[in-house]
């Protein structure tokens, strides 16, 4: 009986240690792409001035909004296959993190 009350105690930790890994993870990757869309704004608009010819500053901003569109859908599609498969994932990443515990002190 104390057995099933300790593995489902370890289940338990598990579980919340995967969650933590899945939240910083969206943490991250909601700061990187919230840095990508400033920097490439910062970036268009700061050479918006020196371009003079028309047909160059729709190129770069067409250009622009496509790799911010794409590299948004590239993680939003990323945190999705991650929230559905986040035991998967983040229990093969704690099984060898717990397992390099004891060689590292």
């Amino acid at each position: 009986m104390e057995a099933t009350l300790s593995k489902l105690g370890e289940d338990a930790s598990f579980s919340q240690r995967i969650d933590a890994m899945h939240r910083r993870d969206r943490v991250c990757l909601t700061a990187f792409v919230v840095v990508l869309w400033c920097t490439l704004l910062f970036a268009l608009f700061t050479v918006w001035p020196y371009i003079a010819t028309p047909a160059i500053a729709v190129i770069l901003t067409v250009a622009c909004g496509l790799v911010l569109l794409f590299n948004t859908a590239a993680i939003v599609a990323m945190l999705r296959h991650y929230e559905e498969d986040k035991h998967f994932i983040y229990s093969l990443d704690l099984k060898h993190l717990d397992e390099m515990r004891p060689q590292s002190r």
